[in-house]
C-alpha cells in the first residue's frame, strides 16, 4: 500500500516575517506550508496544489484576505477548502466577523496569534484532510476490488461455456464410438474408433488434471519433489511430451540449449510439465508450418528458458494478464484448438513455487510470442 500524499496548507501574509513566523509555529511531518504575499501569488499556488487549509491575512495591499476568500468560495476546485482568517482587529469588530463569515471562513484567530490555539485549531483540519485521503484510497481499492470481481464473474462464465464445449467434444466422441462398437462393423474400423476413443479419454483426463492442479496449487496443497537434476533431461520430457502437436500441425522445433551441464534444484515432473504446457501452447496458436524454438541458456545465477513462435501473437494491452486464470477464453484468443484457460495460470504458480519468474513479450498480433522461464541454478555441492 503506497503512502499518503503530503498534506499543503496555505499561508498568506504581505508579510515575509509573519510567513516565516507562521511556518516555524505549523511546521510538522507530512505537511508542506505554501507562502504566498499576495493574493494574486495565493491564487496561483491554488491553481497547483489540493490544499487542506489556508491561513489568510485580512489586511494585505491590492487583493486583502476577504477578496481573497471570495475568489476562492467561487471556484469548483477551492470552494469547499477550510479558510482561517489571521487579523488585528478585536472581537468586537462584528462588522469584519460578519463579512468573514459571508465569505467562507470557518475561524478567526486574533493578532498576536497564541501558538497553542494555532497549532489545535490547524491539527484538526490535518487530521481532517488525512481522513479524507484514507477515505479517497478505500474507495479507490473498493473500485479496483469491484472491478476485479466483476471480470473474475465474467471469466467464470466464459469459462463454464468453454468447459463444457470441451466436455462435450469428447464425451460425444466416446458416445457414438461406443454406439459403433455396439454394431457388426470390420476390424479395421473397429480399431480406428477405439484408438479415437482412447485419445477422447485422454484429452478428458488431461482437462481434469489441469483443474485439479489448480485448485490444489491455490489450496497450498501441492508439494514439489524437488532434486538435483540437469535442464537438459526436463527439456527432453517436456519435447517428448509436446511432440505429438508439432507434428500434428507439421511445425519446425529449433533448439538452442547451452553445451554442458545446467544443474537445478526442480521438480523434474513439474517444471517439464511447464516446458511442456509452453510448447503446446506454441503449437495450438501457430498456423501449420510454423516454427517453435526452444532456448536454454545460463545467466547471471539462473537458467534462462525461453519458448518463441511465430504464431498469432499477443496485442500489447493483454499480456499483463495472459498468465490470470481463464484468460484464453477472451475473443481475441479465439484461433486456440481447445484447452480451459488455465494452462498457463498454472504454469506461473508452478514456477513460483521453484522460486522462479515467468514473462511474455510479443510484438503484436501475428507477430509471434516468447514465453521465458527463469529459474534459479542449483547451488555447488558440497
Amino acid at each position: 500500500m503506497s503512502a499518503l500524499r503530503p498534506v499543503h496548507f496555505l499561508l498568506v501574509d504581505d508579510l515575509a516575517e509573519n510567513l516565516v513566523s507562521l511556518e516555524a509555529l505549523l511546521r510538522r511531518e507530512d505537511l508542506v506550508l505554501l507562502k504566498a504575499r499576495s493574493g494574486e501569488e495565493a491564487l496561483e499556488l491554488l491553481l497547483r496544489h489540493d490544499v487542506a487549509l489556508a491561513l489568510l491575512d485580512v489586511q494585505m495591499p491590492g487583493m486583502d484576505g476577504f477578496e481573497l476568500a471570495e475568489f476562492m468560495r467561487g471556484a469548483m476546485r477551492t470552494r469547499h477548502v477550510p479558510i482561517i482568517f489571521l487579523t488585528a482587529g478585536t472581537a468586537a469588530d462584528a462588522q469584519r466577523r460578519f463579512r468573514g463569515y459571508e465569505a467562507g471562513a470557518v475561524d478567526f484567530i486574533n493578532k498576536p496569534i497564541e501558538p497553542d490555539v494555532l497549532r489545535s485549531k490547524a491539527n484538526v483540519f490535518f487530521d481532517l484532510y488525512r481522513q479524507r485521503q484514507q477515505l479517497e484510497r478505500q474507495r479507490d481499492e473498493l473500485e479496483a476490488a469491484a472491478q476485479a470481481l466483476r471480470r473474475a464473474d465474467r471469466h467464470k462464465d466464459s469459462f463454464l461455456a468453454v468447459l463444457a464445449h470441451e466436455l462435450r467434444n469428447p464425451i460425444a466422441a466416446l458416445a457414438g464410438g461406443l454406439h459403433l462398437l455396439g454394431k457388426d462393423i470390420p476390424a479395421e474400423r473397429s480399431t480406428d474408433i477405439r484408438a479415437r476413443m482412447d485419445r477422447m479419454l485422454s484429452h478428458l483426463s488431461h482437462l481434469v488434471d489441469d483443474l485439479l492442479d489448480v485448485s490444489r496449487v491455490n489450496e497450498g496443497k501441492i508439494t514439489l519433489k524437488k532434486a538435483r537434476i540437469e535442464l537438459s533431461e526436463i527439456l527432453t520430457s517436456a519435447i517428448e511430451s509436446s511432440q505429438h502437436h508439432m507434428d500434428q500441425a507439421g511445425h519446425t522445433l529449433i533448439t538452442d540449449i547451452e553445451t554442458g551441464p545446467i544443474w537445478l534444484d526442480a521438480d523434474h515432473t513439474r517444471l517439464a510439465q511447464v516446458i511442456g504446457n509452453l510448447l503446446n501452447n506454441a503449437a495450438k496458436y501457430t498456423s501449420p508450418g510454423g516454427t517453435v524454438t526452444l532456448s536454454a541458456h545460463r545467466r547471471d545465477g539462473v537458467a534462462e528458458i525461453r519458448v518463441s513462435d511465430t504464431g498469432v501473437g499477443i496485442p500489447a494491452e493483454l499480456q499483463a494478464g495472459i498468465f490470470e486464470i481463464f484468460a484464453q477464453v477472451e475473443d481475441h484468443l479465439s484461433k486456440s484448438q481447445g484447452g480451459l484457460g488455465i494452462g498457463l495460470a498454472l504454469c506461473k504458480q508452478l514456477v513460483a513455487l521453484h522460486g522462479g519468474t515467468i514473462d511474455v513479450a510479443s510484438a503484436g498480433l501475428n507477430k509471434g510470442s516468447t514465453f521465458t522461464v527463469v529459474i534459479p541454478l542449483a547451488r555447488d555441492p558440497g
